[in-house]
Order: C-alpha cells, then sequence, then structure tokens
C-alpha cells in the first residue's frame, strides 16, 4: 500500500494538515481497498498549530519509508527549517521519494535546496518573497500547482486539494480520483493555468435546475454537430435567453459547456481504448482533427497523444 507521511511543522496551518489527511485517507481502490496508508510525522511529539497543540505520532524516521511526503504550510513562511528537518527532506529527495508541498510549504522545500533549478508555485501572496529569497527557482504565480515529476508543490488552501487529487489520478487513475473528489466534496472543475487532468464522470451540472434536462440531451449527443441555434432550438427557447441561463446556472456559456463536456469524454476515451485520436475527436463531435487537437490541448495542457502516454 502507498504509504503518504504528513510532516507537521510547526505553526502549521491546521487546513493544508487535515486536506491530504482526509483526501488520502478517504481514497478506495475499486476493490474497496483503502488506496493509501497516512502517517502524520514531526521533529518533536508536540506541534504548535496556532490554535491548538497537537500530538504527533510519528518521528522524522517515519519519513523514511513513505511512497510521498507532503508538507502543508506554515503561518510563518520566513521561519528556519530546523536541521533535522532539513536532513530528512534531503535524505527522502535522494532516495526518489515524491515530495508535495501544500500553499506556503513550498518554502521548506526551498529552504532544504530541493526547488533549486525547478518551477514552483506556493500561495499568491508569496510568490514574490519566494521569488526574492530563492532566485533559482522559477517561481510561477498563475498556477494552482505545478508538477517536477519527483517534486510537486501547490498555491493556496484549496490548490492542495487540486494537488492532492492530482497525485491520485497519477498513483491510481481517473475513475479512483474521481471518486476521491466526490468524496472530498470539491468543485467539479477550477479554473486555473494549470492543465486539470482529473476526469470527472460528469461535467459541472446544477441539480434539480431547470437546465438539468438540456444537460443530459448535451451529454448524451456530444458526438452530433451541434450549433447554439441547435441547443436553443432543443431547449424551446431563443438563443440569447439560453445564454443568459447558462451563465446564471453553470457559470460558463451553452458552447463552453460543450466543449468542455466534450474534452472531458475524450480523455476518457484516450484512457480506457485504443481509438486513434482522429477517431475519438469524431466520437465527441469534431469534424476537424486539428479542431479537437488544438481545443484538447487549450482545455488540458498537453496534446492528445501525451496525455495517452501519461495516463493510458
Amino acid at each position: 500500500m502507498h504509504t503518504v507521511a504528513v510532516l507537521a511543522l510547526d505553526q502549521v496551518i491546521p487546513f493544508d494538515l487535515s486536506t491530504p489527511i482526509e483526501v488520502f485517507s478517504r481514497t478506495r481502490l475499486p476493490d474497496g481497498r483503502p488506496g493509501y496508508r497516512i502517517r502524520v510525522c514531526a521533529e518533536r511529539p508536540e506541534i504548535d498549530a496556532g490554535a491548538f497543540t497537537m500530538r504527533v505520532p510519528w518521528g522524522l524516521d517515519g519519513l523514511e519509508a513513505a511512497d510521498t511526503i507532503i508538507v502543508p504550510g506554515i503561518a510563518d513562511p520566513a521561519a528556519p527549517l530546523a536541521p533535522a528537518v532539513r536532513d530528512a527532506l534531503r535524505r527522502a529527495a535522494a532516495s526518489g521519494t515524491r515530495i508535495a508541498s501544500i500553499c506556503s510549504g513550498t518554502f521548506p522545500l526551498a529552504a532544504a535546496g530541493l526547488l533549486d533549478g525547478l518551477r514552483a508555485t506556493t500561495h499568491w501572496t508569496a510568490t514574490g518573497p519566494l521569488a526574492a529569497a530563492h532566485p533559482g527557482i522559477e517561481v510561477d504565480p498563475d498556477v494552482l500547482y505545478v508538477d517536477n515529476g519527483q517534486i510537486l508543490t501547490s498555491a493556496g488552501a484549496a490548490a492542495g486539494l487540486d494537488l492532492c487529487l492530482h497525485m491520485i489520478r497519477r498513483d491510481y487513475g481517473s475513475a479512483v480520483a474521481a471518486d476521491a473528489a466526490r468524496l472530498s466534496v470539491v468543485p467539479l472543475e477550477r479554473e486555473g493555468g494549470q492543465a486539470q487532468f482529473i476526469v470527472h464522470d460528469h461535467p459541472p451540472a446544477p441539480r434539480g435546475s431547470a437546465l438539468e434536462p438540456l444537460l443530459a440531451w448535451l451529454q448524451d449527443n456530444l458526438g452530433s454537430d451541434l450549433s447554439l441555434a441547435d441547443i436553443a432550438a432543443h431547449a424551446g427557447v431563443s438563443s440569447r435567453t439560453l445564454i443568459r441561463h447558462f451563465r446564471e446556472q453553470t457559470g460558463t456559456t451553452p458552447l463552453q459547456w460543450l466543449h468542455r463536456a466534450r474534452i472531458r469524454r475524450a480523455q476518457h476515451l484516450l484512457e480506457a481504448t485504443h481509438h486513434s485520436v482522429e477517431r475519438i475527436g469524431v466520437q465527441v463531435g469534431f469534424r476537424s482533427p486539428t479542431a479537437f487537437r488544438d481545443r484538447f490541448k487549450r482545455t488540458t495542457g498537453v496534446s492528445p497523444n501525451a496525455y495517452r502516454r501519461a495516463f493510458g
């Protein structure tokens, strides 16, 4: 079983600490077995968590057998990193352990020298100080998370959820990640500069709204050549009214919703079938392979072939 060690430092932010514990501990494989074993580790048995003091069951030796180490954010990013913690992180990195940070947890990774020469992110209010303190890091303030393979970093608190789901997706595939997303009750779609690889069962749809039957119809007809006028005619309203209702109830336009649903279906087909990219494009409603590839890359950040290599 995959072991996740959550490293609690003094002044740990409780929200950041609980995010990986909750998300990974609730992850279940298709046969019902837990996907992860969780350890909370610290340098000392008691850690200052701001509003309370926390007793931690594992010392730094708990990091040694971990497959993944997660460093949650801390209230004072400029706080010096204890030598024992620094050395433990360096040993883990040298042994190939996957190491990720949430929010200002990027700063301890930087202090340990694990981000030198890499692209990284952190909470938007701290990207400037991070770049100033560590000029060897390519700080990207515009993304939810950065995946460098072994080392991953995420932005503010909620982005930690995205990062955890991304790692679950890497470890066990889209179906397990989608199930973890539902159990964590997180938004089905996040806007941001980072490609979101999590594949959910359905695009965002307001439960019980007047649009729900139309969204179900669109989902059933993703492969059809649908225009705005076609969708409005099926709904029995004018195009202008349809756009207004979509804006109010989904936060997007009918065609944007349709494109995102098509790309989500394409992600599933790229993972679950051996169909050619051209065939999948047609199956999800794109008449031109070029248009499909362009839309897929704009939505996910990678080409269909690259996505299949990563997740097929």
